[in-house]
C-alpha cells in the first residue's frame, strides 16, 4: 500500500487540516501520515485560537514518520512562520522526498493574511522549488505573484509568473467569481486547464484541503500530475455533490483574525 504524508495544521471539526486530509488519503487509498505544524481551535464558522509547534518539535515528528514509514507523497498544508517552513523544507531535503504537494495557506475566507511578508518570501525560496506542484487559490496566487488576478487571461499569467519564479508546476484554482470551477495547470512552460462544474454547495469548508491531498494521493499511487489533478476534481466534485450538512453551523467558514497577531502563540 503507497503511504502519503500531510504536514499541516488541525481543525477539530474534521472539516479541513490535518484530520479532512487523513479522511481524503485515506478515501484515495493510500496510508495516510501526519506532522501537525499547529493546534488549531475552529470550526466551519471561525477559529478561536491557534498553538504553534516549535520547529524542534515538528523536525522531530518529521524525523519519526521518514525513519520508520517513508512516505510515498507529502501534502504541506498550514505553516505560517519563517522557521517552521525552513525546518520542513530542511528535513525534505535531508530525507530527499518526492512528490510534494504544497497548498499555500495564505488568506482566510474573510480576506485576513495569514502569514507574514517575511515568511511569504521564505516560503517562495525554501519550499515552493522543492515541490511537485503548488495549489494556490485565486486571493494567494496574487500574493505569490504580485499580480492582480480578475480574469482566465490573468490566471494564466500568474501561474506561469509563480511557476517560473519558483520552479514548480503550479495549479491556480478558479473560485471567487472567476472560472468558478475551472483550474489552470501551469508547468514545462506549458499550460493546461481543468474545466468542472459549479455546484452550489455552501458548505466548502475544507475544499482546498481536501484537494490538495487528493492530488498527493493520486501521485504517490503513480498518476501522472495531470491524472492526479483530473482524480481529485471528480472526487471532490463528488464530495461536494452529495450535499453533506452537519451541526449548526452559521455558514461558511470565516476567519476573523492574523495568525502573525495576538491570536498566535508558542507550545
Amino acid at each position: 500500500m503507497k503511504t502519503a504524508l500531510s504536514i499541516a495544521g488541525t481543525d477539530p471539526s474534521g472539516g479541513a487540516g490535518i484530520q479532512a486530509d487523513l479522511k481524503t488519503m485515506t478515501m484515495n487509498g493510500v496510508f495516510a501520515m501526519s506532522a501537525i505544524t499547529a493546534l488549531v481551535a475552529q470550526n466551519t464558522t471561525g477559529v478561536r485560537e491557534i498553538v504553534e509547534l516549535t520547529p524542534e518539535f515538528l523536525g522531530q515528528q518529521l524525523d519519526a514518520v521518514f525513519e520508520d514509514i517513508p512516505p510515498d507523497a507529502v501534502k504541506i498544508g498550514m505553516v505560517a512562520s519563517c522557521e517552521l517552513i525552513e525546518k520542513i523544507a530542511e528535513r525534505l531535503r535531508f530525507y530527499q522526498a518526492r512528490n510534494i504537494v504544497v497548498d499555500p495557506v495564505m488568506v482566510a475566507t474573510s480576506g485576513d493574511r495569514l502569514i507574514s511578508e517575511e515568511a511569504v518570501g521564505t516560503l517562495k525560496s525554501c519550499l515552493l522549488p522543492l515541490a511537485a506542484v503548488v495549489t494556490p487559490n485565486i486571493p494567494e496566487a496574487e500574493i505569490l505573484s504580485g499580480m492582480i488576478i480578475r480574469s482566465a487571461e490573468n490566471i494564466e499569467s500568474a501561474a506561469k509568473e509563480i511557476g517560473d519564479a519558483c520552479g514548480c508546476a503550479v495549479l491556480l484554482k478558479g473560485g471567487h467569481n472567476i472560472n468558478d470551477a475551472n483550474d489552470f495547470l501551469y508547468g514545462d512552460g506549458a499550460g493546461t486547464w481543468f474545466y468542472g462544474t459549479c455546484i452550489d454547495n455552501p458548505n466548502t469548508h475544507g475544499t482546498g484541503c481536501t484537494l490538495s491531498s487528493a492530488i498527493a494521493a493520486n501521485l504517490a499511487k503513480g498518476f501522472d500530475l495531470p491524472t492526479s489533478i483530473q482524480r481529485s476534481k471528480d472526487y471532490l466534485s463528488g464530495a461536494l455533490g452529495a450535499m453533506l450538512n452537519l451541526g449548526r453551523g452559521r455558514g461558511p467558514m470565516q476567519h476573523n483574525f492574523n495568525l502573525t497577531g495576538e491570536f498566535a502563540r508558542k507550545a
